[in-house]
């Protein structure tokens, strides 16, 4: 099948930003208390509702750009929309290893790595 791989890992991203996104909105309060014990120590400590609310979008809109990109790469081998659902995923998690970082939580930094590797190679087997 053509555009296997690739097809496999926008499956990938879109199970992963679905999920964290509905997630964070079916359980708003119970990830705001979580997050703003995480970060009480950071810099980011007074702004945790805004960033929470940009997390929040961004998976929705990488997930969605995945979803399409995978329609669009079945029905008619473009790549345009899976490649900026992969370019989004990859700046999604940027964000989130950022935010790791910050808080000082490094083991959590090493798990948000282990989704950047597939996600990263997404975007190189969508360039080429």
């Amino acid at each position: 099948m053509k555009f296997s791989a690739e097809l496999i890992l926008l499956i990938f991203a879109i199970i992963t930003f679905l999920q964290s996104g509905i997630d964070k909105i079916l359980d708003w309060q119970g990830n705001l208390s979580w997050l703003k014990g995480h970060f009480s120590k950071s810099p980011f400590k007074n702004i945790v509702p805004i960033l929470l609310i940009i997390i929040t979008f961004i998976e929705i809109v990488a997930a969605s750009l995945c979803i399409i990109g995978f329609i669009q790469l079945i029905d008619n081998g473009s790549k345009e929309f899976a490649l900026y659902g992969a370019i989004t995923s990859c700046l999604t998690l940027l964000m989130l290893l950022f935010g790791q970082r910050i808080a000082k939580d490094y083991v959590g930094a090493q798990t948000i790595v282990i989704y950047l590797i597939p996600t990263i190679f997404l975007v190189f087997l969508l360039q080429s």
